[in-house]
């Protein structure tokens, strides 16, 4: 077993919190017996990328249960829980991760995970996949496939795979209906004002929120923000987007009409450059900005940085950026995802579904292997459709929930069966 992480002897308090998710994910639950009598990975090495925290660990857990030799990273330097990675690690695990991770220690993590030499690789926002083939080229061969959590890291593989360069199936998990429907619109909508509120310690109602962004994350962000007691403003690209925004009830402008009149933005955009040096000048004094989407690039940090006459900590999670005129601008988390990076990211219940899809992508590469595609291009692939029922029908069954089904006349009436 190999390992690099900041402290071993931390494993009983990150084992506590893996317990506490445990007893709240009972998809993950079934899957962790069933996989322990099939053993569906036996013999396989599966390289993880995923924000290390409890959730992402039982992940690896269940994995690991069905045979799987585990190799498990995080996904962002601010998102892994030491603790949580030093269970791991005393449950048996490779672990290559740490909190604070500088960007070479961050990208030496995310190498060893893929130096092992994976047949599965589950990632999140694309690192693995791209150092696999920017790095390692000589493994994919042994790669059966992986399977990709993030919007972000789907926009980055469709492209790879547009431009014939994608050289493994990947399964595009954050399509399934039971991950972006849920995981993107309640769980984001959660996560990210768990992580302002508790790192602020203001109050939300009565305040104007700027949402960059309305796809499923930015709902989702919206429509907390307004059951906190905000009003909130939506910016938008897509003009399909915006329009459902306004029938929604949010007001709709450009962002650098929005910067004077937020007190809280969010970006949930996927996009680099959302808030920038200009809407920095325009907002008001004690301005709160943060990031929801994966990558730290939708709020220019470092152009504030560049821009301010001093910076300094505020409070754990929140820099200071005083201007020129005196006015004071605060960025959470670095701009890095706030509801993990300032927070312990999604229920443990919607994680539950989203993670029972990836474990059941995993299991259904491994079993069709002889099946998937290893041409130049359509590398890129839907979750199965019976992958996502069966997530919904345990889910539904866990509540205690049971639904009509339809009858042979009425499915002949409907699809003529």
């Amino acid at each position: 077993m190999a390992s690099e992480i900041r402290n071993a002897a931390l494993w009983p308090d990150g084992e506590l919190k893996i317990e506490w998710v445990r007893h709240h994910m009972p998809l993950l639950n079934g899957l962790e017996e069933e996989f322990s009598k099939e053993l569906p990975f036996k013999g396989l090495k599966i390289a993880l990328s995923v924000h290390l925290e409890a959730k992402t660990a039982y992940l690896c857990e269940v994995l690991a249960a069905g045979g799987a030799e585990m190799y498990v990273t995080g996904s962002n330097p601010l998102s892994t829980q030491d603790d949580v990675a030093a269970a791991l690690v005393h449950a048996g695990l490779n672990v290559f991760a740490w909190y604070g991770a500088t960007p070479k220690e961050y990208e030496r993590h995310c190498r060893k995970v893929i130096e092992a030499g994976p047949n599965v690789i589950i990632d999140d926002g694309g690192d693995l996949v791209n150092i696999l083939h920017n790095d390692f080229p000589e493994l994919i061969p042994n790669v059966i496939g992986g399977c990709e959590e993030t919007t972000t890291g789907i926009l980055r593989l469709q492209r790879l795979d547009r431009e014939k360069k994608l050289g493994i199936p990947m399964v595009l998990v954050n399509n399934a209906e039971c991950k972006h429907f849920f995981d993107n619109r309640y769980g984001t909508g959660q996560s990210v004002w768990d992580g302002i509120n508790r790192t602020t310690n203001l109050i939300v109602a009565g305040k104007t929120v700027v949402v960059a962004g309305y796809g499923w994350c930015g709902k989702g962000v919206a429509m907390r923000a307004k059951g906190l007691g905000a009003k909130v403003i939506v910016t938008e690209v897509n003009p399909v987007k915006a329009m459902e925004a306004v029938m929604d009830g949010f007001s709709v402008m450009k962002m650098r009409q929005a910067a004077p009149l937020g007190d809280f933005f969010v970006t949930v955009t996927g996009c680099d450059g959302v808030i920038t040096r200009e809407d920095f000048l325009a907002m008001k004094d004690g301005a709160i900005c943060c990031n929801a989407g994966h990558f730290d690039c939708e709020v220019d940090v470092a152009g504030l940085a560049k821009m301010a006459i001093d910076v300094r900590p505020a409070r754990r999670n929140i820099t200071s950026y005083t201007l020129q005129d005196g006015r004071k601008i605060y960025i959470l988390a670095e701009g890095r995802l706030v509801n993990l990076a300032a927070g312990d990211g999604h229920p443990a219940e919607i994680m539950d579904m989203s993670f029972a899809i990836q474990a059941l992508s995993a299991r259904w590469l491994v079993a069709n292997r002889d099946r998937l595609p290893r041409g130049k291009g359509r590398m890129a692939i839907d979750v199965p459709e019976e992958i996502d029922r069966t997530v919904a029908e345990r889910k539904l069954a866990s509540w205690g929930c049971e639904i009509d089904t339809l009858t042979p006349e009425q499915r002949r009436y409907l699809y003529g069966e």
